[in-house]
């Protein structure tokens, strides 16, 4: 009986693979390798069990591992079904392609600048901007400001090129290559 439980568990995982790897391998054209590799890097963190597939108790353990503990299972089960199936390297990609590509954000990103630059010089205040992320919204914690402004271009006036910050955040930073 054990036995034929254990075979019945392995064709299953092999079709829930088999599904998962029906996703489009076009999406490897959508990145740059060096993005893809940070995706793996991700993807491999995230699959705690290390069977290629993440499922929810790899994102529970994920978040624990972040000092999140006490994550809902509607909201794990939420994110497993952005998957559409077993969520592989390719699936997880495509998921990634999607968000990014769904929409413009870089385009969205600069008219949210845009709003804080009514002279379209194309700056803005780094004060003004930290001030902003510390006390609206999603707000910011000092750690994750100064974590961003290590990455993020300010002249010698004190003010953010958001334009130059745009394409970091939207391509990455050349420098970490």
């Amino acid at each position: 009986m054990l036995q034929a439980s254990r075979k019945a568990g392995t064709r299953g995982k092999a079709a829930a693979t088999k599904q998962a790897q029906r996703g489009s391998s076009n999406v490897f054209s959508m990145f740059e390798q060096a993005q893809i590799q940070e995706f793996k890097e991700a993807f491999s963190c995230i699959d705690q069990n290390r069977d290629g597939i993440i499922c929810k108790s790899d994102l529970r353990e994920t978040y624990s591992q972040l000092g999140k503990v006490s994550v809902p299972d509607e909201e794990l089960d939420a994110m497993l079904q952005e998957g559409k199936g077993p969520i592989n390297f390719t699936v997880f990609l495509t998921l990634f392609g999607e968000k990014l590509n769904g929409t413009d954000p870089e385009e969205a990103i600069l008219s949210a600048f845009r709003m804080f630059d009514p002279s379209g010089k194309g700056v803005v205040s780094k004060d003004e901007f930290k001030q902003l992320l510390l006390t609206q919204a999603d707000k910011f914690s000092q750690a994750e400001v100064e974590q961003m402004f290590a990455l993020t271009p300010v002249d010698l006036a004190g003010d953010i090129d958001y334009k130059s910050l745009c394409y970091i955040i939207t391509h990455g930073d050349e420098k970490e290559e």
